[in-house]
């Protein structure tokens, strides 16, 4: 029996990359999808074996879409397969559910043994990002913020709105706003007042000084 796949990216190229190299005997590409609420609709008619996914798509989060395709169609595998290989994108992606996350420059060969594996059950993990998740247990207590995340963090416990932390550092008001949604995912909140509630529960903003 092949394994039946869906293939999920915003990037019409990339689709039918992905599909040219999933030719043949072992595997059915049964769907497409170029966003998470399309991929939803499609994993639910066609009951797909493994769905190999981008992870910054429009409209969705793919923690978001990995967590509802666990939910509604229990025993999917999921495959990420993007470009980003942070602990922003890593960790929600594993957390909710993943059986896999892999680098879009895999080689061919590579990516079709790893479907295979995801279709067993198997975890499957780029070098890269198997290193990120090593970091991360033995550091298990140790949310880690980059220099300028601190920075920015710190402001916004001062009060600043992102123009003004943007003048400050000499930054876009876009770039502050990827540094904080960097710093929602790695502390695991949704708002700005609650990064800095645990920023200063886990030490990593101590107490104001008279400074």
């Amino acid at each position: 029996m092949p394994i039946r796949m869906i293939i999920v990216d915003d990037h019409p190229v990339v689709r039918d990359g992905l599909r040219g190299i999933f030719t043949g005997d072992e595997f059915e590409v049964v769907g497409e999808a170029a966003d998470g609420p399309e991929a939803l609709v499609v994993a639910l008619r066609t009951n797909p074996d493994v769905v190999l996914m981008d992870l910054r798509m429009p409209k969705m989060s793919g923690g978001e879409v990995i967590r509802r395709l666990r939910e509604q169609t229990p025993g999917i595998r999921v495959l990420v397969l993007t470009t980003f290989d942070d602990d922003a994108d890593v960790l929600p992606a594993i957390e909710q559910g993943a059986t896999g996350y892999l680098l879009k420059d895999t080689p061919r060969a590579d990516l079709r043994r790893a479907v295979q594996a995801a279709a067993r059950g198997e975890t499957v993990l780029s070098p890269s990002v198997t290193g990120v998740l090593m970091h991360r247990v033995r550091t298990p207590e140790q949310r880690t913020l980059s220099p300028r995340e601190l920075e920015v963090l710190r402001l916004i416990a001062r009060g600043a709105t992102n123009r003004e932390i943007a003048a400050k550092l000499f930054i876009t008001e876009a770039t502050v706003k990827t540094h904080l949604l960097h710093v929602f995912a790695k502390l695991q909140v949704n708002d700005r007042a609650a990064a800095v509630a645990t920023a200063y529960e886990t030490s990593l903003l101590k107490p104001a000084t008279n400074d």
